[in-house]
């Protein structure tokens, strides 16, 4: 008895040893971005964005891992990645497909890995980027130890990309919900701000690339969209045109209505309230399709009664921006999690 009290003592300190380790090398490796960080301009577009029938696309891929085979683990499913890099790849590629065939000006991705072992080390911003381009990282870890197995590497964040000039690009931080030692494996959120000229104006487009918090308890999804809203206020008190989209992780005015909350242990965002706007600012959101999926299990359009949808990816635009169209394609979560969101503005 005495011996095998002494190998359980010993596995104990062991594991006790390896976790205060690995804590200790997350804590040391920990992401930690300056509030304002220049972003590289890859790539050289040509041309001013035209100011009419402007076509804009924002996609939360899910880092080309969480096609309609997939579940994930934080919606109570239980992987993180694909089985094979050939997935993967089918993935990107029917993403890819998707885009051209929208035949959008301007490109706005959140959820793009560009190293990480989730999705086999494949960096999918050459995949998905035309003439020019800008990341910023929201996601830079050497090994997530959930869940099992584990993720590992992360490397990954939003992209912006076009055939157009891209004169700017920053990584502007956004607040983190988290505290050590959650922290030093999770998100470190960002906007993405590019600036483009405009035909025939003097005055920009900036573009904000967002994605906001998920699972915190939903005051740091309220802080950053503060935050956000107050950006966009400043930029169009500047003489610009603002367009702020990607996924918000809450839901855009009335979808609930449509796209009812059918099971109360799943998640739930908060709601975007109109008020919490600038004056002349709105969203631009379409509510007849849905633009993201629970994960909770592999997907089956046929499974009505449990499938969970949701609205909260979208827009938001400037008074001196004019919606024509917004609309969800609606492409059966076959790649993605989510659906792609299209605009047509123009700039008045």
């Amino acid at each position: 008895m005495k011996k095998l009290l002494k190998v359980l003592l010993i596995l104990l300190l062991l594991v006790v040893l390896a976790l205060g380790g690995l804590l200790a090398f997350l804590s040391v490796a920990e992401y930690k971005p300056e509030a304002v960080e220049p972003v590289e301009i890859k790539g050289a577009g040509t041309g001013a964005v035209p100011a009419q029938n402007l076509r804009i696309l924002c996609w939360n891929i899910g880092y080309g891992g969480l096609g309609a085979a997939e579940d994930f683990f934080m919606d109570g499913g239980t992987h993180a990645r694909p089985d094979s890099p050939e997935t993967v790849s089918r993935y990107l590629e029917g993403i890819r497909r998707s885009i051209d065939a929208d035949r959008p000006d301007l490109v706005m991705l959140q959820e793009v890995d560009c190293d990480s072992s989730r999705t086999y080390s494949i960096d999918e911003t050459e995949v998905l980027s035309r003439s020019t381009s800008a990341f910023a990282l929201n996601y830079s870890c050497p090994f997530v130890p959930v869940p099992f197995p584990p993720m590992g590497k992360v490397h990954a964040g939003q992209q912006t990309t076009a055939d157009y000039e891209i004169r700017s690009a920053e990584r502007i931080a956004l607040p983190c919900p988290f505290s050590w030692p959650l922290r030093t494996a999770n998100l470190k959120r960002c906007l993405l701000v590019t600036r483009m000229p405009v035909q025939d104006s003097e005055k920009e487009l900036v573009l904000v690339n967002l994605h906001l918090e998920a699972y915190d308890d939903g005051e740091g999804r309220v802080a950053q969209t503060r935050q956000l809203t107050d950006l966009l206020q400043k930029e169009y008190l500047n003489g610009n045109y603002v367009i702020a989209g990607g996924d918000f992780n809450q839901l855009f005015p009335g979808s609930l209505a449509v796209w009812p909350h059918n099971r109360p242990e799943n998640w739930l965002p908060n709601q975007l309230e109109p008020e919490s706007l600038p004056a002349g600012f709105r969203y631009a959101a379409d509510l007849s399709v849905p633009s993201c999926r629970l994960l909770d299990r592999p997907y089956d359009p046929a499974d009505t009664e449990n499938n969970q949808y949701y609205v909260i990816d979208g827009f938001i635009v400037s008074p001196n921006v004019t919606v024509s169209t917004v609309e969800t394609l609606d492409l059966g979560f076959q790649n993605a999690d989510h659906n792609p969101v299209c605009i047509t503005v123009s700039l008045a």
